[in-house]
């Protein structure tokens, strides 16, 4: 079960928005993201799926009411008892809105954690609005699939014109597509050679960044030159060598 996945790997539940700034990967994301949307367009109701403890929807300002959704409890905890925010655990199979709920919708790597996600995308047309914006991000061509992505519970990889053909049929038009990460995102593979030395690693850095005032100036600098350097390799190679991809949809 993927709750029981996320429940159980402490790298993951224990995620918080602090991840922006400790994380070189989520960094780039992130700001890629940011970059191919626009920002300066006002959503009354947005909701991110998966949002974990890091959700983007935190990031953009633009956005009144969001909406934090993930099948783990634990990440939502941070997001409770904050002004217009809105978290709730639960199952994106069996999304709790009505139709025609959001105009703005996100799922940062979580489709590929979905055995059904044919269905998981009717659920996610169903709550937005007509002209509604979801922005999605998948790791990208099976041919790249290892064993670390059965380590981290993705069911696959697509290729492009698949997962914009699958939006498509539910209503959903493919507007954009950009470079996520590129090929230097291939050193994430280390992590099926000791998963558990590296979740606990990654939990140290963690609490180490927060604690030591020190070693969160040098890391800063460190982030900064790596996060820079990931981005020009997403974003100036070719979409075909792309680890992973960021997609834009409107309903029509």
């Amino acid at each position: 079960m993927i709750k029981d996945f996320y429940d159980n790997h402490k790298n993951f539940s224990f995620r918080t928005l602090i991840e922006y700034y400790i994380s070189p990967g989520i960094k780039c994301k992130f700001d890629l993201l940011k970059a191919n949307i626009d920002t300066k367009k006002t959503y009354n109701y947005g909701i991110d799926l998966g949002s974990s403890g890091n959700s983007f929807l935190f990031f953009l300002e633009n956005i009144d009411q969001k909406f934090y959704f993930d099948i783990a409890e634990l990440p939502l905890k941070q997001y409770i008892n904050k002004i217009k925010w809105h978290p709730l655990c639960g199952d994106l199979m069996k999304l709790p809105y009505r139709d025609d709920s959001f105009d703005f919708l996100s799922a940062i790597d979580v489709m590929e954690h979905i055995r059904d996600d044919e269905y998981a995308v009717s659920e996610i047309s169903r709550v937005l609005k007509k002209n509604g914006i979801t922005i999605i991000t998948v790791p990208h061509r099976m041919k790249y699939y290892t064993q670390q992505d059965r380590l981290i519970g993705h069911y696959r990889r697509y290729e492009i014109n698949k997962i914009a053909s699958l939006f498509e049929r539910y209503n959903l038009k493919v507007i954009r597509t950009f470079g996520v990460y590129g090929q230097l995102m291939r050193i994430a593979d280390i992590q099926s050679s000791n998963p558990e030395k590296i979740e606990k690693n990654l939990l140290n850095l963690r609490k180490r960044y927060m604690s030591d005032g020190r070693f969160r100036k040098l890391w800063n600098f460190f982030m900064k030159i790596s996060s820079t350097i990931m981005k020009i390799d997403a974003k100036y190679h070719s979409l075909k060598k792309a680890m992973n991809i960021g997609l834009i949809f409107k309903k029509v």
